[in-house]
């Protein structure tokens, strides 16, 4: 299994903790995110510590008050490690709005135009801004491999599915209220289903309320398994493929 989306270094429990244990748990791989410049060497500091982890970089909305040419320049940096596999997360927060929507934007436009230029995957945080995410990869993000983490826009899922997005489903959509996230997790075609924990965040049922690990991505694999009536075995191999398909071998 793979834990496309985590954030060790919010981890409570050091990396090579979290790391032994994802493998003890059937993780062989996964994927930390940086947010900032602090966090982003310390995603790729992970990944060249650990076998099995790379790293995506990027700046996250809440962090892109101020974005401007340096930020861009540090992120381009980032993306010449091998062990940088994807930009991001980058998008749209307008629930916290912890940062200007000016600001999100232009970081947001910033980094889908780098990926396009890298040819690098690009992997996006929207909450209630979906409109203008949308907007946004349609005009800058045609011909990028995007992946939708944590997905929370189920009653998108057929735009989802005609663009070509990826759909990444975390620990949420065990919960018992998530209905139409179970849904779209049901009707997303193979080609384009992940999961991921978004640790230390949204640990999935029967750890809700708990601080979450990649660990626990098994958790989460065996309940959309059972939502798509396949064995956990065979599900393991199509996030496996998907994943290689999206940030490397």
């Amino acid at each position: 299994m793979v834990d496309t989306h985590c954030h060790l270094d919010s981890c409570a429990p050091p990396d090579a903790e979290l790391v032994q244990r994802a493998r003890a748990a059937g993780v062989g791989r996964l994927a930390t995110v940086g947010m900032d410049g602090g966090s982003i060497e310390r995603a790729l500091g992970a990944a060249r510590e650990h076998d099995g982890v790379v790293a995506i970089v990027g700046r996250h909305p809440h962090n892109a008050e101020g974005f401007g040419a340096s930020d861009l320049e540090e992120i381009e940096r980032a993306c010449a490690d091998p062990l940088a596999r994807g930009i991001g997360e980058t998008g749209l927060d307008y629930y916290r709005d912890n940062a200007p929507r000016e600001d999100q934007r232009r970081a947001f436009e910033a980094q889908l135009d780098l990926a396009a230029r890298k040819e690098m995957p690009v992997v996006i945080h929207t909450r209630a801004a979906e409109d203008d995410t949308f907007a946004m990869l349609a005009e800058h993000a045609a011909q990028a491999t995007v992946v939708l983490h944590c997905f929370s826009a189920p009653d998108r899922v057929e735009e989802c599915v005609q663009r070509g997005y990826f759909c990444s489903f975390a620990g949420n959509v065990t919960y018992k209220n998530a209905e139409a996230l179970q849904a779209a997790a049901r009707e997303v075609p193979d080609h384009l289903l992940l999961v991921e924990t978004d640790s230390p965040y949204l640990a999935p049922v029967p750890l809700r309320g708990k601080p979450n690990e990649p660990a626990n991505v098994v958790h989460t694999a065996e309940f959309v398994a059972g939502l798509r009536g396949l064995s956990y075995d065979e599900f393991d191999a199509l996030v496996e493929s998907n994943a290689a398909r999206v940030f490397g071998p």
